[in-house]
């Protein structure tokens, strides 16, 4: 169904696999179109908590096509703003999705690729990952990534890095809040799934309830709105058919009912 996409499931989990690997999983028109068609169908199936994206081949993306950039600046105007709305859309897709998300990244992440890293919602790096806001260095500018970058690694950080276009190390995107886990590459799998574990114990609802929150909430002043905002986000979750069996099912000592599959899978992957 997606040219450039190979996707796995394993019970609840999606992995969405960026399947260029001669070109490092650079991304065209076409890449776009396919991660932005498959997260929203992803997003409607109610069988997948959790997506996964990857990248085949030596890296995880290179970023842009430089061939296809060539070809959208010298587009017409409208043809190459058309073109950057649509980078701009998968981004969004991916970031705003109500499920977990998370990027399993080794070797490059380049340009749109610490891009797409950055708008997942949680992001592990394999020890030799490398990452570059890599634009100034082809005239160009981290635009549509930009307000996922920013919102990762900060203002002061995003002034340093969009504008030398250093190259960094995994331990360096964990300092400065790009990535949440640096594991050895023979230890990126098992840390992965360590993290879809968890994710995976969590209410469905009140995973995607809790995104909101922060996207609500995040650098917002604290006011009589807000505490009023807050009070009635936790007023409606608590009444929800989730929470009545979550608080349930702590009470009565069991797991809750949406745990059953996922620890089913979890069982599976410990037997192979």
């Amino acid at each position: 169904m997606f040219p450039t996409l190979e996707i796995q499931y394993d019970g609840p989990v999606a992995t969405v696999w960026m399947n260029r690997p001669e070109l490092h999983n650079a991304f065209n028109l076409q890449l776009i179109t396919d991660i932005t068609a498959a997260y929203r169908e992803l997003g409607a199936n109610d069988t997948v908590r959790i997506v996964i994206l990857a990248g085949r081949g030596k890296s995880f993306s290179a970023g842009a096509d430089l061939h296809w950039m060539k070809a959208a600046g010298q587009a017409s105007a409208e043809d190459n703003r058309n073109e950057a709305r649509q980078l701009a859309v998968m981004l969004r897709t991916l970031a705003e999705l109500r499920k977990p998300t998370i990027a399993r990244v080794h070797g490059a992440a380049l340009g749109g690729g610490l891009g797409l890293a950055a708008a997942c919602d949680l992001c592990v790096a394999a020890a030799n990952a490398v990452f570059a806001t890599s634009e100034v260095r082809f005239g160009i500018i981290p635009a549509t990534i930009g307000p996922y970058v920013i919102r990762a690694i900060g203002e002061r950080q995003a002034y340093r890095y969009f504008q030398t276009a250093e190259r960094m190390d995994a331990q360096r995107a964990l300092e400065i809040g790009l990535v949440h886990e640096v594991a050895a590459p023979e230890d990126l799998d098992i840390r992965v799934q360590q993290l879809t574990d968890a994710l995976l114990l969590g209410g469905p609802q009140a995973q995607a309830a809790a995104k909101d929150l922060i996207r609500a909430v995040a650098g917002q002043s604290i006011s009589d709105v807000l505490a009023e905002d807050t009070a009635c986000r936790i007023a409606a979750v608590r009444a929800t058919p989730e929470a009545r069996e979550g608080l349930a099912a702590f009470l009565e000592k069991r797991p809750p009912a949406w745990t059953s599959a996922g620890a089913r899978v979890s069982r599976k992957r410990g037997e192979e």
